[in-house]
């Protein structure tokens, strides 16, 4: 049950004296103004969630490079591979490394501040940069269209009616602030969004500092100063993003020349000023790496290069900066990208649309390391092959939602729209959870493999919802072989028929609870 429901159907309506810990309240046959801000309030922690988006497609696999299977990797990208005596190496993991440029991340990783999921993605994965990131905020499926976005539609449960009635004694402060970018379709609600947008890092200083640009001495100028007064006048959160801005003296240093860094810089001053802001979001540009990826004369630079390193030099400046002002506890990060690239670079030093890709995620209360194995690369990868999905982006938000934000499994659900896997990517006690650790075992195999018609493919599962999906190298769904409870642990077997499909190779996909495992296998004439 949420708090506000407890107190409206636990609280005595007639007169009375209530104690809630040791405040004694009247009630006076009505709420009491305490009893309606403890009704009014989310089920809330003081979390904050930081959404880094990394616009164009980035490439994972020259971000989070497979050094076990380097082989392979270096043979399918000649051209853009990372030379193996280049790659950042991380603790508790040699098989998995990091972009040289990639120095800021690899600290935090090597501290338990960071950690990787990989190849994160959803079936039948959009290669369009427009429907793909719709999907990412919207959190649905491929063939579906939703008109609200993930987040939002979180943040309307919490603050019902929004923005009737908002701000007010319990909310003061915006739900969702968009940093660098008009408010972006993640805050959308089911009727308005739930977020505001600062258009650039140059505005925020201006409104802080009560910097306006001059308007011309002209009739178009007088309508300007007036169009611009009514604007401050209706920005209900101008002045408590102020106060809580003006509220913070120095912080720690963050590179010049990063407009991501920039963005962040801005958080961590609006969360130590202490706003409530539950969710913030920023962004960085220029992933779409079809041409000039890397230098030809050192694959280890050139734009991918330099894009990775603002991100990278941004999350551990920002990482700094709250553990400078004291409130690095409250604070958990993920960066996403609408999809990844293709296994196979080009023949322009550059890697094309593809489908699944690692997420970063950052923070005190990250459970870190590794998540999921390096991607299955072929041994004769071709321009269409794609990295299998691996988990489901989707997942990562319930897990956020679940274990950050502390929303029960009803709100889960209607957040969610379908019921997704939990996953140990928030240590236990932000939420008092009891998350279990994934197993490296095998899990799931195929008899025969190579195969030509079908294949017996044979899985354990400790009970629960478990399912059995095939993928095929560009990323789509064919079949779903198993989508089921079951009451307890064991080994199980179901049947692939191949008979109508294209030999190559396909991926069988395990899902059961927080454990995922992807199999690799090959059909031949």
């Amino acid at each position: 049950m949420k708090r506000r429901d407890f107190l409206r159907y636990t609280v005595p309506a007639a007169a009375a004296t209530t104690v809630i810990g040791s405040i004694p309240i009247r009630t006076m046959g009505m709420e009491s103004p305490l009893i309606r801000a403890l009704m009014e309030s989310p089920d809330d922690t003081d979390h904050v969630l930081v959404l880094v988006q990394m616009n164009g497609g980035n490439d994972g696999l020259n971000m989070v490079i497979p050094i076990d299977t380097y082989s392979s990797y270096q043979a399918a990208r000649t051209n853009v591979a990372i030379p193996q005596n280049r790659i950042l190496s991380l603790s508790g993991t040699s098989k998995t490394g990091l972009h040289p440029s990639m120095t800021g991340i690899q600290s935090l990783f090597n501290e338990g501040k960071a950690a990787i999921v990989q190849a994160v993605g959803y079936p039948t994965p959009d290669f369009s940069h427009f429907r793909a990131t719709d999907i990412w905020m919207s959190a649905s499926d491929s063939n579906q269209y939703i008109n609200s976005g993930w987040m939002g539609r979180y943040l309307d449960d919490q603050y019902p009616g929004f923005p009737n009635g908002y701000p007010n004694q319990s909310m003061t402060d915006p739900l969702g602030i968009q940093i660098g970018s008009v408010t972006s379709f993640t805050f959308q609600g089911p009727q308005v969004s739930m977020g505001m947008s600062i258009s650039d890092p140059v505005n925020f200083y201006n409104l802080i500092n009560g910097v306006q640009d001059p308007a011309p001495n002209t009739p178009a100028g007088f309508e300007l100063t007036y169009i611009r007064t009514v604007a401050r006048q209706s920005q209900q959160y101008a002045d408590v993003i102020r106060t809580a801005a003006l509220s913070v003296g120095s912080q720690a240093a963050y590179p010049g020349n990063n407009s991501l860094a920039d963005q962040l810089k801005i958080v961590a001053r609006l969360v130590k000023g202490g706003l409530k802001t539950r969710v913030y979001m920023v962004s960085i540009g220029g992933f779409d790496t079809h041409s000039t990826q890397v230098n030809q004369t050192d694959t280890t630079t050139g734009t991918h290069a330099t894009l990775l390193q603002r991100v990278s030099d941004a999350i551990k400046a920002f990482m700094d900066d709250l553990k400078f002002l004291g409130v690095q506890k409250r604070v958990y990060g993920m960066t996403f990208s609408e999809f990844g690239r293709r296994i196979k670079s080009n023949s322009s030093l550059g890697t094309d649309h593809g489908a699944a890709a690692p997420v970063i995620l950052f923070g005190e209360y990250v459970a870190g390391g590794v998540m999921g194995t390096n991607p299955t690369i072929p041994s004769n990868a071709n321009v269409i092959d794609n990295v299998p999905m691996q988990y489901d982006f989707r997942s990562i938000y319930a897990s956020i939602l679940s274990n950050w934000f502390c929303v029960d499994n009803t709100t889960l659900q209607t957040v969610m729209l379908k019921n997704f896997q939990s996953l140990p990517i928030v240590r236990a006690n932000s939420c008092n959870s009891n998350m279990p650790d994934l197993q490296n075992n095998l899990l799931i195999r195929n008899y025969p493999n190579p195969f030509t018609g079908s294949t017996t493919i044979t899985f354990t599962t400790e009970g629960g919802h478990t399912s059995i999906m095939i993928i095929d190298t560009l990323g789509r769904m064919i079949s779903t072989l198993v989508d089921q409870e079951y009451t307890g642990p064991g080994q199980y077997s179901v049947t692939f028929n191949a008979e109508r499909l294209a030999a190559g190779v396909y991926y069988a996909r395990l899902q059961n609870g927080a454990l995922q495992q992807v199999r690799s296998m090959l059909k031949v004439k």
